[in-house]
C-alpha cells in the first residue's frame, strides 16, 4: 500500500480583504521529496508557508498533510512536522545544546531519550564541538544548522523551511543543502521549502513556481527548462518593439519584448546570431545566447521577469 502524499492541496485559496494571496492552488508532494516553492516577493509563498505550518487557518479548498486534514487535525499535524522559520528562533544567550533541549521540552522529551536524540543531531549537523557555545557567538551558517537540529529533535516526518538561505554566504548555503540531503537520506524526512533564489530552487527534486498567488509551473528543474526548449537568444536594442516585429515578419522568429529586451527561443540558436545582426544593422546593441534557465521558464509562463518587483522598486 502506497504511503499518503506528504502534502495534498486542492483549490486552496486565501485572501487578505480584497487581495488574493493564493488562488485555487492544487498540487501533491510525494513523501521523501525535497520540494521547493519558488516565486518573487508577493508570489504567495509566505501565506502558503503560514498555512502549511498551521500558523494561520486555511480559508477555502482542501489541504491534507501526512494524510491528515489540515482544518480538523491541526494538533496531530503539529506533532508530526518540523518548522524552520525565516526569522531566527534561537535564544542567543543559550548554548547550542540548551536551544535544542528547550525545543525538546515542548514535545515532552526528557532524560535519556532527549540526550540520545540531541547527541545524534549534534553529530548529524556537525555541531558536537559547538554544543556548549552560546548561539550569539556562532556564524550565520552554524546558526542555521542549529535551527535544523532544533526543528528535527522530535523526529518530524515533514520539515518545512521558509527561505532557509536568507543571510547566508554561498559556502554556508552549500553546507545547508548538504545537511538537508543528509536529513532526507538518514531520517527519511520530506523537505518542503520556500525560496526566491533561483539557484536554490534548482537543487530540489521538483519545483512549483508561484506568481501572484497562482501556480504557473510544476516539474523537475530539468523538466521545467525542457518545457521552454531550444536555445534562448536575448537582444538589447534601442528599438526593441521594432526589432521584435522585424524578427517575426522577416525571419519568422517568435520574438517578444520583455521589459525592454527582445527574447526568443529557437533550436540551434547559434546559427541565427550572425543573421540577426546582419539583417538588422544598428538595431542590435548586444546579443546573448544560452540554454533556458528557470527565469526563462518564469518569463515564458508569466510574460515578465522574475525580479520585476525589485527592478520597479529600484527605479522608483
Amino acid at each position: 500500500m502506497n504511503a499518503p502524499a506528504a502534502i495534498r492541496l486542492e483549490n486552496l485559496s486565501h485572501s487578505y480583504g480584497r487581495r488574493q494571496a493564493l488562488v485555487d492552488l492544487s498540487l501533491s508532494i510525494r513523501s521523501g521529496e525535497i520540494f521547493s516553492f519558488l516565486g518573487p516577493n508577493g508570489g504567495g509563498k509566505t501565506t502558503l508557508f503560514r498555512i502549511l505550518s498551521t500558523l494561520i487557518p486555511q480559508q477555502t479548498g482542501t489541504a491534507e498533510i501526512l494524510g491528515l486534514n489540515l482544518r480538523s487535525d491541526t494538533t496531530k499535524i503539529r506533532r508530526r512536522i518540523g518548522v524552520v522559520f525565516q526569522a531566527p528562533s534561537l535564544d542567543r544567550k543559550l548554548t547550542v545544546a540548551e536551544n535544542i533541549q528547550q525545543q525538546a521540552a515542548l514535545y515532552g522529551l526528557f532524560g535519556a531519550e532527549l540526550r540520545r536524540r540531541r547527541d545524534e543531531l549534534l553529530d548529524q549537523f556537525a555541531l558536537k564541538d559547538r554544543a556548549r557555545e552560546r548561539v550569539e557567538k556562532l556564524s550565520g551558517g552554524l546558526r542555521r544548522r542549529v535551527e535544523l537540529a532544533k526543528g528535527m529533535i522530535h523526529r518530524p516526518e515533514l520539515l518545512l523551511l521558509d527561505e532557509p538561505s536568507t543571510g547566508l554566504d554561498p559556502g554556508a548555503r552549500a553546507d545547508l543543502w548538504e545537511y538537508l540531503e543528509r536529513a532526507r537520506q538518514e531520517n527519511g524526512v520530506t523537505i518542503v521549502l520556500t525560496t526566491h533564489l533561483l539557484e536554490e530552487a534548482d537543487k530540489a527534486d521538483r519545483i512549483a513556481i508561484l506568481n501572484e498567488g497562482k501556480l504557473v509551473a510544476l516539474d523537475t528543474p530539468d523538466g521545467l527548462r525542457s518545457s521552454v526548449g531550444g536555445d534562448m537568444i536575448v537582444i538589447e536594442s534601442p528599438a526593441a518593439e521594432e526589432l521584435a516585429a522585424g524578427l517575426r515578419s522577416r525571419l519568422s522568429l517568435a520574438a517578444q519584448v520583455v521589459e525592454g529586451t527582445v527574447r526568443l527561443e529557437t533550436p540551434a540558436g547559434h546559427q541565427w546570431i550572425a543573421r540577426i545582426v546582419e539583417e538588422f544593422p544598428g538595431r542590435v546593441g548586444a546579443i546573448r545566447l544560452g540554454k533556458p534557465t528557470l527565469e526563462d521558464v518564469f518569463i515564458a509562463r508569466t510574460g515578465h521577469r522574475f525580479w520585476r518587483e525589485r527592478q520597479e522598486a529600484s527605479r522608483a
